[in-house]
């Protein structure tokens, strides 16, 4: 038997952000991010809406990207104090996953961190508040998702939180929240949300509800993501909307060991002052773990399949395979993102996020290989890879070069 869990209701399209007016309760706490929600005049929308539902609101703002365990607990102590009985994260996937990690603790208080992490373990949700998720970001998924990544940057490890019991009660996909993001994150975003559809549908948890899902989401990303990316409004509004049916599919039929290793990197440089962004580590990895899975006769077949359904051409199931790896490496380049760790940060690809020395590199692959293989993602990937077998895709995934797997 399986399971298949997605919010209540999922509110979408141009003006959906106005839904809160409908919203039943007496106080609501919004927690938001860095301030581009306030910049645009989306949170001063929400607060009005929900102040026209009869809610006493209160603001939670300035959650960094991607949060942290003590952003988490001091979020929580705000929820303790103001008791509010719904919580609405708006903004990226870090507010969202912030707030869903806060809602746990503040119905548990007395909950640890690495009790939160025990895969499905959580208990029973909604004592307290319901939660409803507000998505800016055409990327994560999360305001429709079983998830939540947390960062303890004192092991330098992003945590996945993921249990069906923090699924949002109600989504809210309103596209015109995403016009305003930046051109780099509509790419790193749309290319994590390729990632996400990709690793659902080769999952060994898959199921006909999630790959019917998971495979329009690749159609639309496939048609919409770089003209999005060039400044299409229409093809943004249609990203809006992939992002989520990719969120709804891998919320049900999990991930693969591309997040394993984007969750594992992403914040293990960090003391080096090198941060590798989600979307951008997904796109980086992606194609050398397909060919990493390939091996596998199932997932070789359903790599096919992808390529067939996308019409990116190929006779063979090996040409197939190469043909959908050809074609994630070329939407790296039209979004002008690396293909390996080495450029990221590099005079090829400049960024303020730091560049990860080959020294520090090869001193915490074998570290880094580890925590990814206990990752909670890698045990639906359809390949399980040994400690040496993930170091290797993890040095390809640093060269951006094929190794024999």
């Amino acid at each position: 038997m399986a399971r298949f869990t997605l919010p209540r209701d999922i509110y979408h399209g141009k003006g959906a952000l106005a839904e809160l007016k409908n919203l039943k309760g007496k106080k609501a706490l919004i927690c938001v991010g860095g301030g581009s929600m306030k910049r645009n005049g989306f949170l001063q929308k929400a607060e009005d809406y929900l102040k026209e539902a009869g809610f006493e609101v209160k603001l939670l703002e300035g959650i960094e990207s991607d949060p942290s365990v003590e952003t988490v607990e001091k979020g929580a102590a705000v929820m303790e104090e103001f008791k509010p009985d719904w919580i609405v994260a708006m903004g990226g996937g870090s507010p969202i996953d912030a707030a869903k990690a806060m809602w746990i603790k503040y119905e548990y208080p007395d909950i640890t961190f690495e009790q939160m992490c025990k895969v499905f373990g959580i208990p029973e949700l909604r004592h307290k508040a319901h939660f409803c998720a507000i998505t800016s970001t055409s990327g994560t998924g999360t305001e429709v998702t079983a998830f939540s990544i947390i960062t303890d940057y004192k092991k330098g490890i992003k945590y996945p939180i993921a249990d069906f019991e923090i699924t949002p009660d109600v989504a809210i996909v309103d596209p015109e929240l995403a016009e305003t993001m930046p051109q780099k994150l509509v790419a790193h975003t749309g290319m994590d949300a390729l990632t996400h559809a990709i690793e659902a549908y080769v999952s060994t948890a898959n199921c006909d509800y999630t790959d019917a899902l998971a495979l329009y989401a690749m159609k639309l990303i496939k048609r919409d993501l770089v003209n999005s990316y060039n400044g299409d409004m229409e093809a943004r509004e249609h990203m809006h909307n992939a992002q989520c049916l990719a969120g709804m599919a891998f919320s049900n039929a999990l991930l693969g060991i591309v997040h394993s290793l984007a969750h594992k990197t992403g914040a293990a440089f960090a003391d080096k002052g090198a941060h590798i962004i989600h979307g951008a580590a997904n796109a980086m990895y992606l194609p050398k773990v397909i060919a990493f899975n390939a091996k596998d006769a199932t997932a070789k077949s359903r790599y096919a399949y992808i390529a067939d359904y996308l019409e990116l051409g190929g006779a063979s199931e090996g040409e197939k395979v190469n043909s959908l790896i050809k074609f994630c490496r070329g939407l790296n380049d039209d979004l002008k993102i690396p293909h390996g760790i080495k450029f990221y940060g590099a005079d090829s690809y400049p960024t303020e996020q730091g560049f990860v020395e080959e020294s520090v590199f090869l001193e915490r692959k074998h570290d880094i290989a580890a925590n990814a293989i206990l990752d909670a993602c890698t045990g639906s990937n359809p390949r399980q890879p040994s400690q040496e077998e993930m170091e290797k895709v993890l040095s390809a995934c640093y060269y951006d070069t094929d190794v024999d797997f």
